[in-house]
């Protein structure tokens, strides 16, 4: 994979009352084509360890938020901590996506390009961040697999392992937080939501294990 992350947020337990404010509901509309609750919910997942927070769509790396997200801020903030100390990095909204990355994915996923005289702008307003993600979440070629089936049989930790790579912050990458061996219970939350949302019946023995704990370097 060719995406690097790093957790940026603020952390709090699933038993807080607050945090159910920390996964907002997805800009995107529901129902067809972006309807599958599994993905929904997983994306809502990833959400919950990379940008927590009421406002993750203009979220950068460090905290800070920005105001026009016509394009990708391409903000490249010092990373003062972890194993990346030193390095900059330019994530930025609800997945934390750096700059090359996105450039990378909005030619196969992103639904309104803007053509200009000699060049092609892609938004990066909180709708398309969401269509752009389940897009490459639905591409079975990208990921060696089908992420909506795999959900759908319960694997849930085999998605997140396989996601990993991608966000680090998912308990199987190098940079995980204090939210990581929640995001099971995180992920039946929402689930439960996308699927009642939906009008599915939800689901009731879809009980992943947690997330094991890793002894790479925590952000704080």
């Amino acid at each position: 994979m060719y995406l690097l992350q790093w957790y940026i947020g603020d952390l709090r337990s699933p038993s807080d009352p607050i945090f159910a404010v920390q996964q907002p509901p997805l800009v995107m509309k529901k129902g067809d084509p972006y309807g599958d609750p599994y993905i929904r919910a997983l994306m809502r997942t990833i959400s919950a360890s990379e940008a927590s927070g009421n406002r993750p769509y203009s979220l950068l790396y460090g905290g800070q938020q920005v105001n026009d997200l016509s394009r990708h801020p391409e903000i490249c903030v010092t990373i003062v901590t972890g194993p990346n100390t030193g390095n900059c990095s330019t994530a930025a909204g609800r997945y934390q996506i750096i700059n090359i990355t996105w450039y990378r994915l909005v030619p196969r996923y992103h639904p309104k390009p803007m053509q200009m005289m000699f060049w092609t702008a892609y938004s990066f307003e909180a709708e398309y961040q969401d269509i752009v993600v389940y897009r490459w979440l639905n591409d079975s070629k990208v990921w060696g697999t089908d992420i909506s089936q795999l959900l759908r049989q319960g694997k849930l930790n085999d998605v997140l392992r396989r996601l990993s790579p991608t966000w680090t912050s998912l308990g199987y990458g190098i940079e995980t937080n204090s939210v990581s061996s929640s995001l099971p219970k995180v992920y039946q939350k929402m689930l439960q939501e996308e699927l009642t949302a939906a009008n599915q019946p939800t689901v009731t023995n879809l009980t992943p294990s947690p997330t094991p704990s890793s002894k790479a370097v925590k952000k704080q």
